[in-house]
């Protein structure tokens, strides 16, 4: 099924954790997908459910990858559950195209539809019937009302949907004082900064245990229509051929508080070709291990500043594996990281000094939405003349860069670092704002991959 609201912010996300939580404990296999190219989410998903959460995205991966990587995963599940994101028809046209609705009819799903219901009654009843006569092909089986004020706020409005519309109310989320998750300028806080986040999962699900009729959810989801194929493909694709020449390579990975924006498709794919995965704090690190490859993704390098920046020990260490050729691949968090300053809340903070450039922290978001990046410049990353699409998301501006520094990324849609360009490429250092999935960029790990086996001696 295909948790989706009316916006976002609507409480997609608490219920996703709170069934998935309270559905594991009765001894369902869960599979968590998110739709589209959010990190955080997932991440608390993931944390719920005890396994992965997979990223659909239609417009950064061509639809047969989304239908086969949702069949791939889906294997041996009980319940596959997909939180959309934004409102239930909202893309990035008029048209609604690349929507959660769009996922709902791909992956041929029932839509269960959140909806805060603050300072509303009857009307809930007549959006929801909007919702399901405006669009052909939603199946639209079941509601949960979020932030409830009291018993007469849910019975007029349960009373409304029961007259007016043939939807089912299989929930009920009461009215919090405060927010079960805190968030900031990129969404949730993510759970790799949060203290307490098995005890704020087990709260988010026990407080709406009494108010969600599982058996309801469980027959909504029973609904979903079955997807005919004649054979369940594998969405990763190894070439053999290179498997053999890099497999036990060795590939570090940031892996902290700070730096925890990875697909995990994209880790999958390294394993898949056998490297060895070398996981990373940059925080309290001693210095890097012999590696053939580094690769830094994206995070919150801001808010960890003065501990990153206190590390000098192992900030040295990169220095020296970076000037001596390691092979380092960084997005977004890691460009930050990578360069001389982030400045954040009047404050300047020292980072790695690799690449000549500087960052500023702003109020508001910088770059949001998805990119399109066009290579005009060749390198062992990628080929001249590729085209990618991904998508960028930070409050981060740069405020000063040499201007002799290389890129090879224009960009066709989205903003970069400066001037339309993006992708800093720097003897073996390639840093970019721009996220790349796997599945629609394969592109990413034969770079990867190609990088390293030059470098290596």
């Amino acid at each position: 099924m295909v948790i989706a609201g009316l916006r976002g912010g609507s409480g997609k996300t608490t219920l996703s954790i709170a069934l998935l939580r309270l559905l594991q404990k009765k001894g369902y296999r869960i599979v968590p997908f998110k739709k589209g190219p959010d990190y955080i989410d997932p991440g608390w998903l993931a944390k719920a459910a005890g396994r992965a959460c997979y990223n659909l995205d239609q417009f950064m991966m061509p639809e047969e990858k989304v239908l086969s990587s949702f069949l791939w995963h889906s294997q041996g599940a009980d319940i596959v559950l997909v939180e959309g994101n934004r409102g239930l028809y909202d893309g990035v046209d008029p048209d609604g195209t690349y929507s959660t609705a769009e996922l709902a009819k791909l992956l041929r799903s029932p839509v269960l539809v959140v909806v805060d219901c603050r300072k509303a009654t009857r009307t809930v009843a007549a959006v929801l019937k909007g919702l399901q006569v405006f669009e052909q092909g939603i199946s639209i089986k079941g509601v949960v009302l979020n932030n409830i004020s009291g018993p007469r706020h849910e019975r007029v409005i349960r009373g409304a949907i029961e007259e007016y519309t043939d939807l089912k109310v299989v929930g009920v989320m009461r009215s919090q004082p405060d927010s079960l998750i805190p968030e900031r300028h990129l969404g949730l806080l993510p759970w790799q900064e949060h203290d307490l986040v098995e005890e704020t999962i087990e709260r988010i699900a026990s407080s709406l245990a009494e108010g969600v009729d599982l058996d309801g959810v469980l027959e909504v989801a029973a609904g979903a229509e079955k997807i005919e194929v004649e054979s369940l493909k594998d969405p990763y694709e190894v070439d053999e051929g290179v498997r053999q020449e890099v497999q036990g390579m060795r590939i570090g990975v940031f892996w902290d508080r700070a730096f925890q924006f990875y697909y995990p498709e994209n880790i999958e794919i390294l394993k898949r070709y056998g490297l060895q995965l070398h996981l990373i704090d940059a925080i309290e690190g001693g210095g890097i291990p012999e590696l053939d490859i580094l690769y830094i993704g994206g995070g919150f390098p801001e808010t960890n500043a003065l501990r990153l920046s206190e590390n000098r020990r192992f900030i040295t260490d990169l220095k020296q594996k970076a000037s001596r050729g390691l092979p380092i691949y960084a997005e977004c968090g890691g460009l930050m990281y990578l360069g001389e300053e982030i400045r954040y809340r009047g404050r300047a903070y020292e980072m790695a000094g690799i690449l000549p450039v500087s960052f500023q922290m702003q109020d508001r978001p910088v770059a949001h939405g998805y990119t399109v990046v066009e290579v005009f410049k060749d390198s062992s990353f990628y080929p001249e003349g590729t085209l990618l699409k991904g998508h960028e998301f930070h409050y981060s501006r740069v405020i000063k860069y040499d201007r002799s520094m290389r890129f090879v990324f224009r960009m066709r849609k989205g903003v970069g670092v400066v001037e339309g360009l993006d992708g800093i490429l720097q003897d073996n250092v390639f840093a970019t704002y721009t996220h790349l999935h796997h599945f629609g960029a394969p592109e990413w790990i034969r770079g990867i991959l190609n990088t390293a086996k030059r470098w290596a001696p």
